[in-house]
């Protein structure tokens, strides 16, 4: 689990989903990073108990994972505080915000 934490996209990634369930193509849209590679880190943490996915459609949709013990519940909560402290996390989280002003949602069309 800590080794999945060393990964600066993977902390922007917990950040973003700090906020809530989103979609790979809104977090490859804010990450401005290949769609390929997001699924990879995702797929990473999602192997190390941090997030939990599911598929609607085509879409992949994913959140925090439910803890699966008290050490993973602090952990998970100390993540969802204090990730928002990254200098990237800010400027991912101004842009979360304005796909969501754009689109009414943070949900894939």
């Amino acid at each position: 689990m800590f080794k999945a934490l060393s990964d600066e996209t993977r902390l922007r990634i917990l950040a973003l989903l700090s906020a809530g369930e989103l979609c790979v193509c809104d977090l490859v849209s804010i990450l401005e990073l290949p769609q390929s590679t997001v699924s990879r880190h995702l797929a990473y943490l999602r192997n190390a108990g941090l997030v939990s996915d599911r598929r609607q459609g085509v879409w992949m949709y994913y959140r925090f994972a439910q803890p699966a013990g008290p050490l993973h519940k602090d952990l998970l909560e100390l993540l969802q505080h204090r990730l928002s402290e990254l200098p990237l996390a800010r400027q991912d989280a101004l842009a979360l915000e304005q796909l969501i002003n754009q689109k009414g949602t943070a949900a894939c069309r």
